[in-house]
Order: structure tokens, then sequence, then C-alpha cells
């Protein structure tokens, strides 16, 4: 009986910190997307400026259900550090990191590069499955077939492959054990944390909004902070395309938007599909992602304050 109660304790402490108290039965409610994913003011605040990169940002700040926020200068989220300059590593040296989280798969990592790190960070490899989209969009792209183009990417097809790749954080097995020791070592880390993928914005997407949710953000802040992507991505994503089209790859580039981008349904993906696998965010968290009551409760004391 023993494992049984620490199972549901785990869960009963995970609902308890992503969820507001509230009165009377509990109802479920549609999904409403920020129309704003957050005041430029803040966004500025959170942005790093680490020459190298456009997708770098602090995820302190945010406000809990309890009235608390989520601290500065302890976690970060990026793209790949594989480009960046002297000034970058730089950069990055000022932010007193003591590891980086790498969320790339084997053969990304080999095409792209590792990451170029300060001296004395450690770099902690956790690769999660992107079921090969960069790949994908390079053979789509290269193909200069705007036939074929459009038959792998219109009609809702780049769309229903993001809406797969975002269930698959939740059913490969792998990407659930990699995503829970991901947050084990955010939990137990004394030093400022940075953990990335290649765009910064799906697989390092999912990961902040079960971090943030878990210590008890609002569901809606948490998005807010997945669909800053977008506005950060802006001018690098249409200068790609711009790139494309004058090469004489596609005509029609916009059709890479659904995969360069991210969308409020792409994570309403994610998070209903850990509902339908495992009853509840809490239960995600305990069954799911294997974590344990110490290391929830580790996990709110180094982020929340």
């Amino acid at each position: 009986m023993a494992p049984i109660r620490r199972a549901i304790s785990t869960s009963v402490l995970a609902l308890a910190l992503a969820m507001p108290v509230v009165s009377g039965t509990a109802q479920a409610s549609p999904a409403v997307h920020p129309a704003h994913p957050a005041s430029s003011t803040v966004a500025a605040q959170r942005v790093l400026a680490v020459p190298g990169t456009v997708n770098a940002r602090d995820v302190g700040g945010y406000r809990t259900y309890d009235g608390k926020s989520t601290r500065w200068g302890v976690l970060y989220r990026a793209e790949t550090l594989s480009k960046l300059p002297p000034e970058g590593v730089g950069a990055l040296a000022g932010l007193g990191l003591g590891s980086v989280i790498d969320l790339r798969t084997a053969p990304e990592a080999q095409a792209d590069g590792a990451d170029r790190l300060p001296a004395g960070v450690t770099s902690v490899v956790q690769p999660v499955d992107d079921t090969s989209l960069f790949a994908f969009i390079g053979m789509v792209v290269r193909s200069k077939d705007p036939v074929y183009q459009e038959q792998q990417l219109g009609g809702g097809k780049a769309e229903a492959r993001m809406d797969a790749l975002y269930r698959a954080f939740v059913t490969n097995a792998a990407n659930r054990a990699a995503l829970g020791a991901a947050i084990r070592v955010v939990a137990n880390a004394k030093e400022p944390t940075l953990f990335h993928c290649s765009s910064g914005k799906d697989r390092t997407g999912v990961l902040a909004d079960t971090i943030l949710r878990a210590v008890g953000v609002p569901a809606g802040t948490s998005e807010g902070d997945y669909l800053l992507s977008n506005q950060l991505r802006a001018a690098s994503d249409a200068a790609l395309k711009s790139q494309i089209k004058a090469a004489g790859l596609m005509q029609d580039p916009d059709l890479l938007d659904p995969l360069l981008q991210v969308r409020g349904s792409y994570l309403d993906a994610f998070r209903a599909q850990a509902v339908a696998d495992y009853g509840n965010f809490g239960d995600f968290l305990s069954r799911g992602l294997g974590l344990d009551t110490l290391t929830l409760l580790k996990l709110r004391l180094r982020l929340v304050g």
C-alpha cells in the first residue's frame, strides 16, 4: 500500500501546485488562447541579449495561483547554442549557468553542431524526438516541386504533422523519460539552468509549459510564454522564407508557416494527450514523467519566491 499512497500523494501535490483553489464542482472550460502572448514591456525584460540567438529568454516573473512569482535569473529557455559567436558565449557566461539541457536528438546535434558553452558549464543531453521535423522540412524545400510541396504541406497536412508531434511528446516513452529527467535537473540545480532544442519553440515550449504549470503558473499564462516564440522568431522566419523563395526552392514559402510557428492548438494537443493518457495533469507529472513528491517540492522552491 505504501507505493500506492506515495503515488497518490504525488498526484495530489502536483494538482495542488498546478490548479487554482475553487469551490463547487469543477467544470472543464474551452481552450482560450491569449490574443497577445506578453506585453512588449515584459517581453523585452525577459528576452536575453545573447548574440546568435533570437528566442532566448528568462522564464521568471510569471505569477502563480497563490500570488507569488517565478524567480528571475534561475531558469532560461533558448534555441540551439551551436552557432553562437564569441560574444554570444560571453553573454551566456554572464548568466552564471551551471548546466545547459540539450533536447536535440543525436542526428540534429551532429548536423547542427555542438553547443558553444562557457567554460565550466555542464552539458546535459536529454534528447526528445522531433519526428524528424527539420529533416522533413529540408526534404520538402529541396524538392523544388510546388505540386509536391502543396501535397505535403497544404490542406491542413502541415498542421496535422505538428499535432502528431506534440502528442508524441506524451505517447513516446523515451520522450517522457527525457522530459522528466530534464525537470529533475532543474529541480536539483544549485546554479541557473538553461534548456533548449533546435528552434526553441516546440520541445522547449512543452518543457517550459510543463515546468511552469507544475509550480503553479496558470495554464493561460504559461501559454502566453509559449506563444511568445512567434513574436521573437517572426523576423528570422520571414528572412528564411524570403531566402527560400529567392533561391527558387519554393513558390509559396508560406506553406511552411505551420511548421515554423507555434500555435495554441499544438499546445492543446500536448495537454489533451497528457490528460487522455493519465487522467489529469498531476498524474501526468507523477506517473507519466516519473516525478516524485520531493522533486516537485524542490522544483517549486527552486523556481518560485
